[in-house]
C-alpha cells in the first residue's frame, strides 16, 4: 500500500528497495509474499497506475510517448568520439514501474550460451538451466489460436513458457501489413523460422512477444502485474517521489554494515533503518551512482566527488555495455499506412482511439514485431569472419578478461552459433536523423549490435569546489565508449551487417513493397559501398537502450572483476544487495527485460533462502 512519508519512516522495515522499477517491484512482491516481514519500496517517481498517464504508458501502440516526459529521468551520454562526438539521450523510467513503463514491450531471452557464459565466469547458479524456471515464474504466457498461428507464423513450445506468473505475455492480435511478408523473405535468406525464441535459441526468423495483458489489450508492466495485484497487503509499503540520497554504510566489529538510507521527500530529509537488508534495484546508471555516494566505489572517483572512500572497489560503475542500432531507412509504397499516419493526422488518431476504447482493437494493439536474429555466417564471408576472430583472439589476449575471451567465440565457426546481429522491420521512419518528406511513406529496418566489445563506465561527476559534495543531484557521467578501444571492432560488425540489411530488402516478396533505400543513399559503385557503410555506422549509431554490467557479479575473481557475489551481495559489506539489469557480467542476445525479470524473481528467491 502506498504510505505517507512520516508513516513509511516509521515502519520496522526488514527491506528497504531502493527503486519502484522493473526489478525492484518484482523483488517487494515475491518478499512479501512472507507475511512475517515488512518490505518498504522508495521510488523517485509518481505513480501512473491512477490512469494520470492518459494512456501513454498502458496503450500498447502508443510507445515512445513517455520518452523525454515526466517519467523519463532524461539522462544523457558524453560525446562519444566513436560515433562522430555525438551525445545520445539515454531514457530510463522514473515512474512505478520504471523503464518497463517506457519500454517497447519486447519479450525475448538470450541463447542458452549467453547464460552460461555468466557460470563459466565463476558465477554458480547463473547458467541456462538455472535461471529457466525463474523466466518461466515470471510470466502467464497466453497461446495463440491454431488460426493466428497458421496465418502469423507464430510458434510456441510449451516447455519454455511460464502459466502462472505475474506477467502477461502473448502474440500481439494483429500485425502491420508488412509483416506477412517477412517471415518468407528471410527464409529466401535462409534464416529459417524459430519454432521458439524463447527455448534457448533465438537465431532465425520468428514475432516478438510482447508484455501485453490480451483481455484488456494493455501493457503489462512491473506496477501493473507485480505490485497491483498485492498492493493491499499489510507488509508492502511503497513510497512514491521519494528521492535516495545515499545508502547508510556504518563500521560495526570491525566490518561494514549497511543499516538503511537517507531519503529526501519534498524538503524534508530522513534517515530510514533497515532490520536485514538494502537492496539496490535503482538499474545500471543509478545503482552504481548511489554506491558511490554511500563511499562504495574507485577510491579517485570519490576523492574527486568528495565522497569519503569506505570500500574501495575499482568495478564499480566500470564494465559498462549496451546494444548499438542503426536504422536504415526506406521508401515505400504510398497505399501503405503506418504508425506515422496516425500520428500526424488527428483524424486517423481520433479514429484509433475510438477502436481502440470501444473494442481494444485498430491501430494502438499493432506493435513492431517482425524480428530476426542472424549469426555472422549470414552476415560475413568466411574471410572476414576468420579475421574478425583473429581480431577477437588478439583483444582477449591484450586485456587479459575472460569476457573478452568468451566474447571472441562469436566468430569461431566450430563453436554453437548465437544471432550476434537483430534486424526489425517495420513501417514508419523510425530514424531520428532522416526528416520525412510530406506525402512520402517509409519502412524502417534497424539493425542491432548483441554482443559488443565496447566497454564504458558511468560515475558521479567530480567537484571543481572542494567544499562541495557530489549529491543525487548531480547526472551520473555516462560515457558508453562506443566503437573506441576493443569497441572498434563493434564498427566492423555493423558496417558488414549492412549488407544483410540490404539483401533483406531487396529479396521478395518484401522487396515488392520497397521502392527505393533513402538512408543512407545507396553507393554510387559496389567498391565505394562498404565504405558507405562504414561512414553511416558511425555516424548514424544510436542506443538501444540496454545498458548492464555496471555492478557485474565477479565469478571467480571477486572483488577484483565485479562488484557483487553470485548471492548479488556487495563485496566489502554487509546487508547490501544489488538486484537489476547492473550485475549482468556480460551482455545478452536478447532484449533484456524478460532476463531482468528472472534476476529478480531469482534474486528474492536468494534473500529468503539466506534468511530462512
Amino acid at each position: 500500500m502506498f504510505q505517507d512519508f512520516e508513516t513509511f519512516c516509521q515502519l520496522p522495515l526488514h527491506y528497504i528497495i531502493v527503486g519502484g522499477g522493473t526489478a525492484g517491484l518484482a523483488v517487494a512482491a515475491r518478499l512479501s509474499e512472507d507475511p512475517e516481514v515488512n518490505v518498504g519500496v522508495i521510488e523517485a517517481g509518481p505513480s501512473a497506475l491512477n490512469g494520470e498517464d492518459g494512456g501513454a504508458i498502458t496503450v500498447p501502440g502508443r510507445y515512445g510517448e513517455t520518452i523525454g516526459s515526466k517519467y523519463d529521468w532524461q539522462f544523457e551520454t558524453t560525446p562519444q568520439p566513436g560515433i562522430g562526438g555525438r551525445s545520445l539521450k539515454w531514457p530510463r523510467g522514473r515512474v512505478l514501474g520504471g523503464t518497463s513503463a517506457l519500454n517497447f514491450m519486447a519479450w525475448n531471452r538470450g541463447h542458452r550460451e549467453d547464460y552460461d557464459a555468466w557460470a563459466r565466469l565463476g558465477n554458480k547458479g547463473w547458467g541456462w538451466d538455472d535461471l529457466l524456471p525463474y523466466f518461466r515464474r515470471s510470466e502467464t504466457f497466453h497461446q495463440p489460436s491454431a488460426a493466428h498461428q497458421q496465418y502469423y507464423h507464430s510458434s510456441y513450445d510449451d516447455e519454455f513458457n511460464g502459466t502462472s506468473g505475474p506477467l502477461h505475455t502473448t502474440h500481439i492480435k494483429q500485425y502491420g501489413p508488412a509483416h506477412q511478408y517477412w517471415h518468407t523473405a528471410l527464409n529466401e535468406l535462409g534464416a529459417a523460422s524459430s519454432p521458439d525464441s524463447l527455448a534457448g535459441s533465438n537465431c532465425g526468423v520468428w514475432n516478438m512477444v510482447c508484455t501485453i495483458n490480451p483481455h484488456r489489450q494493455e501493457r503489462s508492466y512491473s506496477a501493473s502485474a507485480y505490485y497491483a495485484p498485492v498492493a493491499g497487503r499489510r507488509n508492502l509499503h511503497v513510497l512514491t517521489n521519494a528521492t535516495v540520497l545515499n545508502v547508510l554504510i556504518e563500521m560495526t566489529n570491525g566490518e561494514w554494515n549497511a543499516t538503511g538510507v537517507r531519503v529526501r521527500y519534498g524538503d524534508e530529509e530522513k534517515d530510514i533503518k533497515t532490520i536485514r537488508e538494502v537492496i539496490l534495484s535503482a538499474g545500471s546508471i543509478q545503482s552504481p551512482q548511489l554506491l558511490e555516494l554511500s563511499g562504495i566505489g574507485q577510491r579517485k572517483v570519490l576523492e574527486a566527488a568528495g565522497i569519503d572512500v569506505k570500500i574501495d572497489n575499482s568495478n564499480i560503475g566500470e564494465n559498462l555495455q549496451d546494444h548499438m542500432m542503426t536504422a536504415t531507412i526506406f521508401e515505400v509504397s504510398p497505399t501503405l499506412s503506418s504508425r506515422d499516419d496516425i500520428l500526424n493526422d488527428t483524424i486517423l488518431r481520433e479514429a484509433a482511439d475510438r477502436a481502440y476504447y470501444a473494442s481494444q482493437t485498430g491501430p494502438w494493439t499493432v506493435l513492431p514485431c517482425s524480428v530476426a536474429y542472424c549469426p555472422l555466417a549470414q552476415v560475413a564471408s568466411s574471410t572476414e569472419q576468420a579475421q574478425l576472430q583473429i581480431t577477437a583472439q588478439n583483444i582477449a589476449q591484450e586485456t587479459g578478461r575472460l569476457q573478452d575471451e568468451l566474447l571472441g567465440e562469436q566468430f569461431d565457426s566450430t563453436k554453437k552459433v548465437r544471432g550476434q546481429l537483430e534486424y526489425i522491420f517495420d513501417l514508419g521512419n523510425w530514424s531520428t536523423y532522416f526528416k520525412s518528406e510530406p506525402g512520402k511513406k517509409y519502412g524502417t529496418l534497424l539493425q542491432m549490435l548483441q554482443y559488443p566489445f565496447s566497454r564504458g563506465s558511468i560515475h558521479i561527476p567530480a567537484q571543481q569546489d572542494p567544499s562541495r559534495k557530489s549529491s543525487v543531484d548531480d547526472k551520473p557521467i555516462i560515457d558508453p565508449r562506443y566503437y573506441q578501444g576493443p569497441g572498434e571492432i563493434d564498427r566492423d560488425v555493423m558496417a558488414l551487417g549492412q549488407r544483410m540489411a540490404k539483401r533483406i530488402s531487396q529479396t521478395e516478396p518484401l522487396a515488392k513493397i520497397i521502392q527505393k533505400r533513402v538512408f543512407p543513399p545507396l553507393p554510387e559503385d559496389l567498391a565505394s559501398e562498404q565504405s558507405v557503410y562504414e561512414d553511416f555506422v558511425s555516424n548514424y549509431t544510436v542506443t538501444d537502450w540496454h545498458p548492464v554490467g555496471t555492478c557485474a557479479m565477479g565469478g571467480r575473481e571477486g572483488a577484483k572483476a565485479g562488484v557483487v557475489d553470485d548471492r548479488l551481495r556487495v563485496y566489502g559489506v554487509r546487508g547490501l544487495r544489488v538486484i537489476d539489469a547492473s550485475i549482468m557480467p556480460l551482455q545478452v542476445g536478447a532484449h533484456i527485460q524478460a532476463t531482468v525479470y528472472a534476476i529478480a524473481e531469482k534474486g528474492a528467491a536468494m534473500i529468503r533462502e539466506d534468511w530462512s
